[in-house]
Formats: structure tokens, sequence, C-alpha cells
């Protein structure tokens, strides 16, 4: 593997070159939307200028357009490790996606049938299941250990049982951090004969997906968490997706991609994904003649690696810092259970107060439940405003995470 290089690739973005108050910002928010790389913009002024038409016309831009969205269809794909192309469904984000399949799913459902959620999952991946008991359908809940945040596997074992019609998990929590081990979950989830449901929206600009390898039925993501536009991805197996009920007007060519797609923002989700296989070309070790797949593989874990090391710094400064506690997978040996996103508090100061006071020095953090709210109510943290989000992506660097840690530090004095 090539030596990552930060320097290389933040000139890619150039939003990284905003400054507050004759200062450089940091963008540590990430997990709310992250930063995009400047061929992502072109490309979305680029549909504009030279293809803004709908599809199936029989003139150059609509064919254009309508090649444009079969390469996004493609890439995606390669981005997960997808069967086909037509697993793949576009549209306006992950949790309009959830609520469109949830009804498909709940058609094919009868009073008593069980579909499990739990409490570490973003509300996309929750609501829309419980939206369900309207038909009679029971919701379980899987616990979390309060000690790191990680999901209670033998929780999940109790929650299991022959009525299990579907299991919905996150790859990762977008408030702690915590990978959680979803190969296993899906296959606990198969033994007792119910679908899959992954929420990769947290995780998919921190490491690689391969849905082959996942065994998922069902995985969704959201390009603007991935140096993207706004616009949602759904994976659904074919054999899965073709035997559920469809809610469409009745022409439609596709049967999960409802209405006129976004296509500007398809257009630039597809050069998101040019831009990390390009990682993949650079600092991912993949060979000349690797396949579009290969490449994304070898970037994303490149990426991972690299942020790998933030965490650790990060890590390391927040433990020399009184009266700083932390949240989530805390020991660094077990940082490959986690994404670089960090849950803290500073002494007796308000989430808020505390994004307020970093975002005055131009350093950018969230605040709050950031919809994880079952989570956060978990940790009994909820009334008193959740908890302060740092969210890393492969394009900060070590000297960000020294000057936010020395931010945190006068705060706590």
């Amino acid at each position: 593997m090539t030596d990552f290089s930060v320097a290389a690739l933040r000139p890619c973005f150039p939003s990284l070159s905003l400054r507050q108050n004759g200062v450089p910002v940091v963008y540590l928010d990430g997990p709310g939307g992250t930063q995009v790389p400047q061929r992502v913009i072109d490309a979305v002024a680029g549909y504009y200028r030279e293809m803004n038409a709908n599809d199936s016309g029989a003139f150059v831009t609509s064919r254009r357009s309508d090649a444009m969205l079969a390469e996004a269809h493609c890439a995606a794909a390669d981005f997960i490790n997808a069967a086909s192309p037509e697993e793949v469904k576009f549209g306006l984000n992950m949790t309009t996606q959830t609520f469109s399949i949830s009804r498909s799913i709940g058609a094919t459902l009868e009073p008593g049938d069980e579909i499990v959620v739990t409490v570490l999952d973003h509300e996309a991946n929750v609501s829309p299941w419980q939206a369900l008991r309207e038909r009679g359908v029971v919701i379980r809940t899987v616990d979390i250990r309060e000690e790191g945040c990680t999901l209670d596997l033998d929780d999940l074992d109790r929650k299991l049982n022959s009525r299990t019609r579907l299991v919905a998990i996150g790859y990762a929590s977008n408030a702690v951090g915590t990978v959680n081990p979803v190969k296993e979950i899906v296959r606990r989830a198969h033994a007792v004969g119910a679908l899959a449901y992954v929420d990769a929206v947290h995780y998919a600009p921190h490491g690689p997906i391969d849905v082959a390898a996942l065994d998922a039925d069902f995985l969704v993501m959201s390009a603007y968490k991935f140096f993207g536009p706004h616009v949602g991805i759904l994976y659904g197996k074919a054999e899965v997706l073709d035997r559920l009920p469809a809610y469409k007007v009745r022409p439609a060519h596709d049967r999960f991609e409802l209405g006129t797609q976004n296509h500007e923002g398809i257009a630039g989700t597809l050069a998101a994904i040019e831009y990390l296989s390009e990682v993949g070309s650079r600092f991912g070790g993949a060979p000349a003649g690797a396949t579009r797949r290969e490449r994304l593989a070898a970037g994303m874990t490149a990426i991972k690696a690299y942020e790998r090391t933030l965490s650790e710094r990060l890590m390391v400064g927040l433990r020399r810092i009184p009266g700083v506690r932390v949240w989530g997978i805390a020991d660094p040996a077990r940082f490959g259970e986690r994404t670089p996103t960090f849950a803290i508090r500073v002494g007796e100061m308000s989430p808020l107060e505390t994004a307020e006071r970093l975002g005055e020095r131009g350093i950018f953090v969230w605040d709050g439940d950031f919809y994880a709210q079952a989570l956060i109510e978990r940790l009994g943290l909820f009334d008193t405003g959740g908890v302060v989000r740092i969210g890393m992506a492969h394009y900060n660097t070590p000297e960000e995470i020294d000057r936010l840690l020395e931010e945190i530090d006068l705060l706590a004095a």
C-alpha cells in the first residue's frame, strides 16, 4: 500500500480552504454530511450544462443523461460489490427509501409477525419499522452493553424466533462510532428465516462495503455522507426485490425508483465514487488495470487505516484532559470496531455550549442526539442535551486534531 497522503488529497476539496476570522476552519462535522471534492461540484454543474433532460428521450441530452444514470448504477454497484446494477435503486434519501421499502415489506407480513430493531440505531432504521405496528406487527428492540456502547448479541438471540421476519441493524452508530459485527448478525437473522436490512449511512465513508460477503438482503446509504450530493441509495437482492409488491405509478420503468430522479445529484454521486476509486489507485496500492471495484476496495481500506491513526491520536489526547468523558469504544486496541466518530462531554458544560465555543474558534462539531434518540435516552443524556460529536474524515489532518485538543483543554480548564 502506498503511503496515504492527506496533503495530496486536501486540495481536491475546495471548501477546506474556508477561513473564519483569518484562521482555517476545521471540519469535524462529517457524520452530518461530508465535504465534497471539486469533481463532484463539476459533475453537478456539468449535468446542467450538457445533459439536462428527462430520461428516455430521442435526442442527445436525454441520451447523455440516460448513459450517465446507467453508469452511476454500475458505479454504486461496484462501491458495495452488488451482483448487478439493477440491484441499486437511487432515491431522495435513506429515510424516504426505508419508509418506502418498509411499506412493501409490510404488505407481506401478518399480525403477530415480528421485526427486530436496536437501541443503537439511527431513527431512520427504527421508525419505519415501528410504523408497521398498525398492521399488527410486533417490534422487538435489542439493547446495548453500556460499557463501550456495543450491541448486546445475547439480547439479539433472545429476541430472534420463528416469527422474526426482518432484522434492522446499523453498520455503524452515527452517534458513538460503534461498528457492528454485521456479517454475524445477518447470519443469525437468516438462521431463523428473517431478512436483514442494514443501514450503512454512517459507515460508508469509513471503510469498504461488500454486500456479497455480508449476505445482506438490503443495504442503504446516503451519498452526502461519502463526499457526494444529497442522494439516497438502496441495495436489495434481486430475488428479494422481485417478490415484493411495489407502490409506483403504472408506467414507471423501475419498481423501486419512484418518480423523476435527482439526475444532477446522481451525476455528483458518480463523481464521488470515482474520486474514491482514484484514492485506491493513488494510495491504496491498486495495480494498473485493476477493476473499479478493486480500486474502490483498496481506497476505502486505505482510508480506514489512515482514519484509525486520527482516532488513536484523538483518544490519547482526550485521556489527558481532566473532566472529559467519552462514550463508545475507548481502547485503541479495539479501534477496528469503531469509526472515527466520538461522543464526548467536557466537564459540566452543555453539549450545545461546547459546540458553540468550538464553533467560535472555527472548529465545527455537532451536539445533540443526531436522530440516534433511543441510544441517547438509554445513556441518560437526552434531557441534558445529548453529547458533543466529533466526526473525522480522511481529509482531516493530525494538526487539526491537535488544534481541537488544545481548544478542548482550554474549555475544560
